[in-house]
């Protein structure tokens, strides 16, 4: 994975084009002009897996839109700090281990490789760390204390008195609560089991059971949502952990708060995840943080789903297409452009027209990069690709990616160059401007690495052997079907067509060589 997009000087300086970005603020429902916390700097968390099985496109379409966010950021100057957590225990990872003869951290590491693997082969620039949820139990038991002693949260006792292991948060105790989606917060629950019916749908079991509707007893309001939770009887003992407020659990919400806190400090500027993590997941974390008295972002952006005809892709519907399943048929940088090729907060809709689309965009992408460098005789170097600031790429291009990211918008501006610079090479040789076709080269390779898609970043050097020997694979059909009119004309005596056969063919670069065995070809020196 080439990160040389990934600045490491902590001098690099802002581009004049950062005055102009705006994006949309799901807590206001605005698109505002953005200002960062720390001039110059930029810090992001993102929600990432919580990993419990392999993962499908509608997961990786958050990732890839965060990256495509990172990489334009960059480009404009930024620093930039993206946290991307593990989810590694939850009620559903302890179920299919035990379901599956699996200890619960083997299950959830072996999924969390695979989501790793993915987001490699996507062309997912690394986070700069990505902290699992078990390894911050101490933060999450000290945010606890701290929500306890300021008077939003209780600790359940057992029938003796003692502590129980369950602690809430206390709803009705905290007016702000709702302050990011604004819902009413008088009638629904915002527990964890709640949280992964938004996330996921019910899950039935084969019994028609729902496996979510877990007792949470001593809950003084249906709102109340689990910060620790005891552990179930079947829960293995690796899966508990000793805590003032009895054995227990970490509660889902609980963990990106600790950890939020733990890498960008008690305020960061950008909180990013899917937009059904929106409620419960994402008010919760932002009323346990404020309750524990520290800040927290500054600005929530959340991604539209993928669906297919219509529906919102996810297991428990049947319709989630895994990625091992997608990239079994189609190259990596394909299935990226057809992710990344839709503004972030638009619904895409994943059907077999969008991979077309961008099998068709993959084709004259690399087409006019191929093209153009033929004839400039050298491809810019990847340091001027990466190395090329927002301040000299295309105005139109520039104004799009600043309007809330509308990639849309900014692909439009890419292939308008990239036409304008077809037209020059097709117009008289002897008038094109080599100059301007060398900084129009540079300028296009350079805008779509901001969708993470140059075709020469060498992330993506399996994608172009294979499109090379697909492209050999055309062209030698293509010349067999002239060597065989060739020879049937020699077999006729028409030696002046089997002539003429030979003289195209090598006008345009295919020498061919006969033998007893038969006429063989090659490309000329």
């Amino acid at each position: 994975m080439d990160t040389s997009s990934q600045p490491q000087d902590s001098k690099a300086s802002v581009s004049l084009a950062a005055a102009g970005l705006r994006l949309y603020d799901t807590a206001d429902h605005r698109v505002t002009p953005f200002s960062p916390i720390e001039p110059g700097k930029v810090g992001i968390y993102v929600c990432g897996a919580t990993v419990q099985s392999s993962p499908h496109i509608g997961h990786i379409r958050t990732t890839l839109a965060f990256d495509v966010i990172r990489r334009w950021l960059l480009r404009l100057g930024y620093q930039v700090t993206l946290i991307r957590n593990v989810t590694d225990i939850d009620d559903k990872i302890l179920t299919k281990a035990a379901a599956n003869g699996q200890r619960w951290w083997e299950r959830a590491y072996i999924y969390e490789r695979e989501f790793t693997h993915a987001y490699e082969t996507m062309g997912v620039l690394p986070p700069t760390y990505e902290p699992r949820a078990t390894g911050h139990i101490p933060e999450m038991i000290d945010l606890i204390q701290r929500i306890i002693d300021r008077g939003h949260a209780y600790a359940v006792p057992d029938e003796q008195g003692r502590p129980s292991g369950n602690v809430y948060f206390d709803v009705a105790s905290w007016p702000e609560y709702g302050a990011l989606t604004h819902q009413q917060t008088g009638t629904q629950p915002a527990d964890e089991q709640a949280a992964a019916n938004d996330r996921l749908g019910p899950s039935i079991d084969t019994d028609g059971q729902n496996t979510y509707a877990d007792e949470e007893p001593g809950k003084r309001d249906p709102r109340d949502f689990a910060l620790w939770k005891a552990p179930k009887p079947t829960d293995p003992a690796t899966a508990r952990w000793q805590t003032p407020f009895g054995t227990g659990r970490p509660g889902w919400h609980l963990e990106c708060s600790a950890m939020s806190h733990r890498y960008l400090g008690a305020e960061f500027d950008i909180h990013g995840g899917g937009l059904d993590l929106r409620f419960p997941h994402h008010e919760n974390e932002m009323a346990q943080s404020h309750a524990a008295g520290w800040g927290f972002a500054h600005r929530w952006m959340h991604t539209a789903w993928v669906t297919q005809k219509g529906e919102k892709m996810s297991k428990s519907l049947g319709n989630g297409l895994s990625v091992d399943q997608v990239l079994s048929q189609h190259p990596a940088w394909v299935v990226r452009y057809a992710l990344v090729s839709v503004q972030y907060r638009s619904m895409l809709e994943w059907s077999d027209q969008s991979l077309q689309e961008a099998e068709g965009a993959y084709e004259r992408i690399g087409n006019f990069v191929d093209r153009a460098g033929r004839i400039l005789g050298a491809q810019p170097e990847r340091a001027q690709v990466t190395g090329l600031g927002a301040d000299d790429l295309p105005e139109d291009f520039v104004q799009a990616m600043n309007d809330d990211i509308n990639v849309s918008v900014g692909l439009a501006a890419l292939y308008a160059l990239i036409r304008q610079a077809n037209a020059a090479m097709d117009a008289d040789p002897d008038a094109l401007d080599r100059k301007w076709l060398a900084t129009a080269l540079l300028r296009v390779r350079a805008m779509l690495d901001v969708f993470g898609l140059d075709p020469l970043d060498p992330h993506w050097a399996g994608a172009a052997a294979d499109r090379d020997n697909r492209a050999m694979n055309t062209l030698d059909a293509l010349v067999h079907q002239q060597l065989q009119e060739r020879d049937q004309a020699r077999k006729d005596h028409d030696f002046a067509r089997a002539d003429a056969i030979r003289d195209q063919l090598a006008a345009a670069g295919v020498a061919v060589a006969d033998a007893p065995a038969g006429s063989t070809w090659d490309l000329s020196r």
